[in-house]
């Protein structure tokens, strides 16, 4: 059984959402798909498999205020390969 990441919204109004995610060591998103374009910020360094629909697999190296982002359509599971509590902001661009 995976752990799941835990998510809470803190901001979501006509044209953005933010939520912040908490990944426990191993913790996952579950494997998604993005319907908006969306930015990722970093309050954690780290390192994060990401695992696409074909499921291939990646490691991606996060540093603290280090921000990138995605477009909608994008698919995968987020799992936590850090021995420690990753903590991050997704902000959605919904318009």
């Amino acid at each position: 059984m995976s752990i799941q990441a835990q998510s809470s919204i803190q901001l979501d109004n006509e044209r953005t959402r933010v939520t912040e995610w908490r990944f426990p060591p191993a913790a996952e998103t579950a494997y998604h798909q993005h319907e908006y374009d969306f930015l990722v910020v970093p309050l954690t360094s780290g390192k994060l498999k990401i695992v696409g629909p074909d499921g291939s697999q990646r490691i991606k190296e996060i540093s603290t205020g280090k921000s990138y982002s995605r477009q909608a359509g994008t698919e995968h599971n987020v799992i936590n390969m850090s021995d420690y509590e990753l903590v991050l902001l997704e902000i959605e661009l919904l318009k």
